[in-house]
């Protein structure tokens, strides 16, 4: 029974590939959905583009291991999404850009910068979509012990060729439905879960004490949130996949809805994939962490059912990959290709060449993804590179003028601030991490006085 519903699953998800490439004409067709998305469909895009395998399988090993403070993995987002609406969702949409990048290189000016960003951001979102696929091979393993490599190849085939096939139209349409089956499927297992501890005071009175305090814990303090604040929340303010969806949306006021609705979405799901996390603790107690999920959903779920909440989990995580995918094979063939090629390729060329790197960049990542270890180690380590090169050139870079900054700083900051936030991650230095967003700031500003003065000479 259970092959049959993952199995009816991943035919759906062709199914609508299929169907999605009928409508793709030109690029506009296959990155930003000719930019007809709707309310409902940017809302339900967004929540399952980032309901993934961090805010499933690592989301719940949070919750399993800290308790509710977990819930900041996925709230720091929600104040993303929410500061995102308000300020600069309309300065985004108004771009009518393909890319963060292409938006990059229209406020700062010439094609350095963007390219910068393109290899940092195709760089990091390799781990994000790695982190994925490991996701899958945690979640499908469970149906079927033993098979854990051939399973997680299977989950990343499908959705690779899916997103080669339609493209944005195909991810809007297979992350809506997708959305629907993961809220449904999570408040399902939550259910379940603590009915069988025996009700929610039984739930509660289970717990270490320290699993119940929020927004802080002795596991969780001030340190831990601002890092999740910095380096995850940042990635919602100013992501690629969010900016996508924007760029998708029928005008600004479209995309702001869609951001705030979104955002609500996101409290609901945060808390309950940790309350899940939190009763497998209480079942499950000596698995580890990031198991939880998938072990919770085989041990209280019944037989036929819990092939449905998997599938459930599966749309969650193959709704991030896919976004991430098309995100990074458009960045290459778009920002990168187009630009060392110095001329504007043609529409046909321009798909075949993304079709072409949507296939190998998932290849890449799944090979990646077979070599790596947790989902939310690979992912921690994935945005800081991110946020700490992009974030403040990219916010900042909305009122460039008013604040004197110029492309030289622009490329000096993505640079320095991404190889320093990855040197800080690597090398274990997480009492200086904190200091890589201010760092960028530090060399944006200064980077912008020095290649200004520096022009400034060689005119005189």
């Amino acid at each position: 029974m259970n092959a049959f519903i993952v199995g009816l699953f991943f035919a759906a998800m062709l199914l609508m590939g299929l169907v999605s490439m009928k409508k793709i004409r030109t690029m506009a067709s296959f990155t930003v959905a000719d930019r007809r998305a709707s309310v409902f469909m940017v809302t339900g895009s967004l929540l399952a583009t980032i309901v993934g395998g961090s805010s499933t399988v690592g989301l719940a090993g949070l919750g399993f291991s800290r308790g509710l403070v977990g819930a900041w993995w996925l709230l720091v987002g929600v104040l993303g999404l929410t500061f995102l609406a308000i300020f600069l969702a309309k300065h985004v949409r108004k771009t009518k850009a393909f890319t963060l990048p292409e938006i990059l290189e229209r406020q700062y000016g010439g094609k350095a910068a963007r390219t910068a960003a393109s290899l940092l951001i195709v760089i990091a979102w390799l781990g994000i979509i790695a982190a994925q696929i490991i996701a899958a091979g945690k979640i499908m393993s469970v149906l079927w012990p033993g098979q854990v490599q051939a399973l997680t190849i299977l989950a990343a085939l499908v959705f690779i060729l899916y997103t080669a096939l339609g493209g944005q139209y195909s991810i809007l349409l297979t992350d809506s439905v997708q959305a629907v089956i993961i809220a449904v499927g999570l408040a399902l297992c939550l259910w379940l879960g603590i009915s069988s501890v025996g009700g929610w005071t039984s739930f509660v009175t289970s717990l270490p004490r320290e699993f119940l305090s929020f927004p802080l814990s002795a596991e969780f303090g001030w340190k831990d949130l601002l890092t999740f604040l910095l380096f995850v929340g940042t990635a919602y303010l100013v992501g690629p996949d969010i900016y996508s969806r924007i760029l998708s949306a029928r005008n600004a006021a479209t995309a702001r809805r869609a951001l705030f609705m979104a955002a609500l979405g996101l409290v609901f799901i945060a808390f309950t994939v940790v309350l899940i996390g939190m009763v497998a603790r209480i079942h499950l107690p000596d698995i580890a962490s990031e198991s939880a999920l998938p072990a919770l959903i085989m041990a209280v779920v019944p037989a036929g059912l819990n092939g449905l909440i998997m599938a459930a989990l599966l749309a969650a995580i193959m709704s991030s990959a896919d976004t991430c995918l098309l995100t990074a094979g458009t960045i290459i063939t778009s920002d990168i290709i187009g630009g060392l090629c110095g001329r504007k390729l043609g529409e046909g060329t321009m798909l075949i060449l993304t079709r072409i790197c949507v296939v190998v960049v998932g290849l890449s990542a799944l090979f990646i993804g077979l070599k790596m270890g947790g989902v939310i180690a690979s992912l921690l380590l994935a945005y800081t590179v991110y946020s700490a090169g992009l974030v403040v050139p990219v916010v900042l870079g909305f009122y460039r003028e008013k604040l004197g900054l110029n492309a030289g700083g622009a490329i000096i900051a993505i640079v320095g601030g991404g190889f320093v936030g990855a040197v800080m991650k690597l090398s274990g230095s997480g009492e200086f991490l904190l200091f890589s967003l201010p760092f960028s700031a530090a060399l944006l500003f200064a980077g912008s006085y020095g290649t200004r003065l520096l022009a400034g000479r060689r005119s005189t």
